[in-house]
């Protein structure tokens, strides 16, 4: 199992603290079956600045720390930028990462409480530039939750979406997992991934989502979901349905 979300690498964010926390969450997402992670530190949120060489070094340093724990798992580089008008400029500089630094496909984040109104000019510039954006986890964007609509239109228009795996575990509230199960039926969502911080309040939840999933949708989403993780580690192009809008009468039972 692929995860492309996670904040393992020590000391960088808000994620592991430090390398024996690194290494605790290694082993939890052995545990649960995951054998290559996307390591996507937070970059110009206003409090985390990681730049493309400072995660790739850490990368690097991690997997030799693996390799000498004997833990069968592989760190990849990645980064989980928060989105802003400088972005574009950032990748001609060499300051953003791409996950597995050439796949092409890169983390937006948005403000947890609205969807900045550049928002669609500049993803669409992005893929102008041969970039394949993808939205981290919207189902816990207000904005978003109060009009899916929005999403629906940047999805329409060839952005990419990410929901995290307790969210659809229901570890966000019962509220949260029902709106990723609208994202994921209407076909606005294309990845599932951890976004893991911890291995405590904030773990990989994989196999929880996973299960949630094929109950309500069957094995073959998840499958999906599965190719879809191998298809960015590996620069492939996703295939995804056409995105669909959610129905208000569903979306008010939110409520």
């Amino acid at each position: 199992m692929i995860d492309i979300h996670c904040h393992i690498l020590p000391g960088l964010d808000d994620g592991a603290k430090n390398v024996d926390e690194s290494i605790q969450m290694a082993n939890a997402a052995v545990s649960q079956g995951i054998d290559t992670i996307i390591a996507t530190p937070h970059h110009l949120n206003g409090k985390y600045d990681n730049y493309k060489i400072e995660i790739v070094e850490a990368v690097q340093q991690f997997n030799d720390i693996l390799t000498k724990s004997d833990i069968p798992l592989t760190i990849l580089p990645g980064q989980e930028t928060r989105i802003n008008g400088e972005m574009i400029a950032d990748l001609d500089n060499g300051h953003l990462l791409p996950l597995n630094e050439a796949s092409g496909y890169l983390f937006v984040e948005l403000p947890s409480n609205n969807v900045p109104r550049y928002t669609k000019q500049l993803l669409f510039d992005l893929q102008v530039n041969g970039i394949k954006p993808v939205i981290v986890h919207p189902e816990r964007n207000t904005e978003i939750i109060e009009n899916p609509d929005l999403l629906y239109e940047l999805v329409r228009d060839g952005a990419l979406t990410q929901v995290t795996a307790a969210s659809v575990a229901g570890k966000f509230g019962k509220k949260i997992k029902k709106f990723s199960l609208q994202l994921v039926e209407s076909n606005l969502t294309h990845f599932i991934a951890s976004d893991a911080h911890n291995v405590t309040t904030r773990g990989f939840a994989m196999n929880d989502a996973y299960q949630v999933l094929e109950s309500e949708f069957g094995s073959s989403l998840v499958d999906w979901y599965m190719d879809n993780a191998l298809c960015v580690v590996n620069d492939q192009l996703v295939a995804g349905q056409l995105p669909e809008r959610i129905k208000k009468r569903k979306f008010l039972g939110l409520f």
